[in-house]
């Protein structure tokens, strides 16, 4: 992308509003482009494209005629910058792109922007496994998908072991077995680790879950009708009687599968809706003529944006790291479909269409797309009242200044000292935000020893070290109204200590102690030089403090287990150097175990696909240096 840069801000603006927009409009070509508009503070309040820069810089400059909110925004507008390129396509890219990183008040902005997992069957292996993939797909082999959840694969994963008999064991496990698992006894697998089953039979097994994902179930279970009277005409009465289990299971499959569109093979349902200034979008994922889940957003509306102006936002947004699909049915038209359409087709590589149904089968799939949007919006907006009246309610029981935005809850988990990790979990006005979560492996001595105030010494240190460096002003929204300890009077004292050190002396932070018995109900509160208190057995306050203590336990324990687990599996092999996941599994399966790598000579390691002579000695010499 090549653009030009002019930067018309002015270090002291005198005046906002349409006069400081008429005078941009002397140096403005018509070219296409990306405007900025920036308060008196130099904050971004918007980023826009353009076609002509200098056609769409002069509608802010007019008096009249604009939506309250941007009458708004223009109001607060006090300088303006500009990038020019050489498209309107290159215009739209860039914009979503500073739209992504500057998070301007005026624009609408797509709050999760998490990658959605796939069906992965890898095609270099002889046997390959059926697995969840999510990110990047770096690995070789076919990808199915995306599916809306976690959830969502599984099961799926789930229906093509009963019917396809397919291993989802792990490559080294599958070399290591000498006794087929407990899925082939529950006849869920076809025991390929210990030769049950060829590879030319696997094969076609794997050829017939290809065609179930891409949506030929009918095709499949005819030819798996076929293949059991072929077998019961040559009284291979337990072939076919395999082979009818496998139809009873995929008949069970499709008897679960009434809500698949029959004339739509692979399109996403995008459908919005709008209410009170909130607006959800609810996005369907069909794929080989099945649907494969959907999934709720919220996006922030940019005070006051249209449907048009979201959609087109949203889908820019959306797709910004995710492969478009064929056909995009939309409840709502954007405001510059052929430019989306342009942006959607270059990052897919091919034609994307963008549709507004108005009758049949499509319509119906987009009609009940909406009708979920409106009500997880209605659900969402009474959990949002609910959560308000709670908040405020915290504010009141804890003298805050206000209800509180963001809250943070700190804990600790590990075992004598052992695996210790420390646990962040954050809440506000939309419930616990679990996409800022943060986890803390405790790296000092503090964890080691088991000593409590030390790890969340640790925690707090590096938390608002990293603040203090990256948002000092505290401009963004990452800095927290109120921490929740998990602890007493100790653990108050040790934060309070914290917080001198690092120079923040303006933030409320309170200890929740379980109280006497450590029973629900009972918790102490404490807070530096006061006394400690507790609120009544039955306040709606007590119990949401006591869901965000619980949600931090429940997220700290998590990540304890889950680096106790990373451990209990680690193998020497970990600590080398150049011997990552792939060299590490090439290892195993031609030496068997960790321990027989250590002893093996360097003659013997070069044998291993994928590992060199230099690299060899390199191991060879690790483990004898070890001793």
């Amino acid at each position: 992308m090549g653009f030009s840069v002019q930067d018309d801000r002015q270090t002291a603006p005198v005046k906002t509003g349409h006069e400081v927009i008429q005078d941009q409009l002397k140096t403005l070509d018509g070219s296409p482009g990306v405007y900025r508009m920036l308060n008196a503070q130099n904050e971004v309040l918007y980023v826009g494209k353009a076609r002509n820069l200098r056609a769409r810089v002069s509608n802010y400059a007019r008096a009249s005629g604009h939506s309250g909110r941007i009458a708004r925004m223009i109001s607060e507008t006090a300088s303006m910058m500009f990038l020019t390129t050489r498209t309107e396509v290159e215009a739209l890219l860039l914009e979503q792109n500073l739209i992504k990183q500057l998070k301007p008040r005026y624009n609408v902005l797509m709050r999760d922007d998490k990658s959605f997992p796939n069906i992965l069957i890898p095609t270099d292996h002889p046997f390959p496994m059926i697995r969840k993939h999510r990110g990047k797909r770096s690995d070789k082999g076919r990808y199915f998908g995306p599916f809306a959840s976690a959830g969502a694969v599984n099961r799926t994963l789930n229906q093509l072991q009963r019917v396809f008999l397919l291993r989802t064991c792990s490559d080294v496990m599958f070399s290591g077995r000498t006794r087929p698992c407990l899925l082939y006894q529950i006849k869920r697998c076809a025991g390929p680790c210990v030769g049950r089953i060829s590879e030319a039979d696997y094969a076609a097994l794997i050829d017939d879950a290809t065609r179930f994902l891409d949506g030929k179930s009918t095709t499949v279970q005819a030819d798996l009708a076929k293949a059991m009277a072929e077998a019961s005409e040559a009284m291979e009465f337990e072939r076919a009687a395999a082979l009818r289990d496998r139809i009873k299971a995929l008949t069970a499959v499709q008897s679960t599968q009434g809500i698949n569109p029959r004339g739509v093979a692979e399109a996403d349902v995008v459908a919005l809706h709008l209410e009170g200034g909130q607006a959800c979008v609810q996005v369907f994922f069909i794929r080989g003529n099945q649907s494969w889940g959907n999934k709720d957003f919220y996006p922030k509306t940019g005070a006051g944006a249209e449907e048009p102006e979201i959609l087109e936002a949203f889908l820019s947004q959306f797709y910004d790291d995710k492969e478009p699909p064929r056909l995009i049915l939309l409840s709502h038209g954007v405001e510059n479909p052929d430019l989306v359409t342009q942006l959607l087709s270059d990052r897919a590589g091919r034609k994307v269409e963008l549709a507004v149904p108005l009758r049949g089968e499509k319509a119906e799939l987009v009609e009940n797309a909406h009708r979920n949007a409106r009500e997880s919006l209605a659900r969402r907006m009474a959990e949002s009242t609910t959560q308000n009246r709670l908040l405020q309610g915290l504010a009141e029981a804890f003298d805050l200044e206000a209800p509180p935005k963001r809250i943070e809850v700190y804990d600790n988990s590990h075992i004598q000292g052992a695996h210790a990790v420390g646990g962040m979990i954050v809440a506000g006005p939309e419930g616990f935000l679990k996409s800022q979560y943060r986890k803390f492996n405790i790296k000092g001595e503090a964890g080691a020893q088991g000593d409590d105030f030390g790890m969340m010494k640790e925690v707090l240190t590096r938390r608002f070290e990293r603040l203090l460096k990256e948002d000092p002003e505290r401009k963004t929204d990452a800095w927290p109204d109120l921490l929740l300890i998990d602890g007493g009077a100790g653990q108050v004292s040790a934060v309070a200590e914290i917080m001198a050190e690092l120079g923040i002396d303006d933030l409320p932070f309170i200890g929740v102690a379980k109280g006497i018995d450590r029973d629900h109900g009972k918790e102490e509160f404490h807070r530096p030089g006061e006394q400690p208190f507790a609120l009544r057995m039955n306040d709606p306050v007590l119990y949401f403090i006591q869901r965000l203590r619980d949600e931090a336990h429940r997220w700290a324990i998590g990540a304890h287990r889950a680096k106790r687990a990373k451990a209990t599996t680690s193998t020497p092999l970990d600590e080398v150097p150049g011997v990552g996941a792939t060299r590490k599994r090439a290892l195993l399966a031609h030496f068997g175990s960790a321990k027989a790598v250590t002893r093996a000579a360097v003659e013997d390691l070069t044998a291993v696909p994928g590992i060199s002579e230099a690299l060899a000695q390199q191991i060879h010499d690790f483990f004898h240096e070890k001793g």
